[in-house]
């Protein structure tokens, strides 16, 4: 049997930190550092950006992301525009070796409106 999406998404979930956006800013605040990760598709990040995000659409992470992070103590927000490709992504970047990755699991404007 094929999985679905949300099963993936599910299964991911269990293996890593979701947070909501408050305890997303908390963290952020609370580590200077720490990195906010724009998973969405290039032309969704085109269109509306976090003010402190840095974008790197979910099919280019593994490729991308030693760049931008190349400590695997780095702390991690990854958000995306609902919650499904963060988590996805967290897990991805739990399987390459980094710690400290959160999930930002709310809609892209709840985050929007919360980090400018």
């Amino acid at each position: 049997m094929l999985k679905t999406t949300d099963h993936l998404i599910r299964e991911a979930q269990q293996h890593i930190e979701c947070v909501d956006v408050e305890t997303a800013r908390k963290i952020y605040d609370e580590n200077p550092g720490a990195v906010i990760l724009d998973v969405r598709e290039a032309h969704s990040a085109a269109e509306s950006k976090l003010a402190d995000s840095t974008h790197v659409s979910r099919g280019l992470l593994e490729m991308e992301i030693h760049k931008i992070c190349p400590e695997a103590n780095a702390v991690i927000l990854t958000h995306c525009g609902g919650g499904g490709r963060a988590s996805l992504a967290a897990k991805t970047l739990r399987d390459i070796g980094y710690r400290n990755v959160f999930a930002i699991t709310a809609p892209y404007q709840d985050i929007k409106k919360t980090f400018g």
